[in-house]
C-alpha cells in the first residue's frame, strides 16, 4: 500500500522535475551555445 504511494509520487515527482528543468535546459543551451560559440569553444 505505502510502496504503491511512493511510486506514484516519485513518478508525479520525476514528471514535475521534467517539466521544471526542460525550459532552463533549453535556455542554457541557447546561451551557454552562443557564448561558447562566440569563443570557439564547444562544452
Amino acid at each position: 500500500m505505502f510502496r504503491a504511494i511512493a511510486d506514484v509520487l516519485r513518478q508525479i515527482g520525476g514528471a514535475i522535475a521534467t517539466v521544471v528543468t526542460l525550459p532552463f535546459r533549453a535556455l542554457a543551451r541557447l546561451f551557454g551555445g552562443a557564448s561558447s560559440a562566440g569563443r570557439g569553444r564547444r562544452a
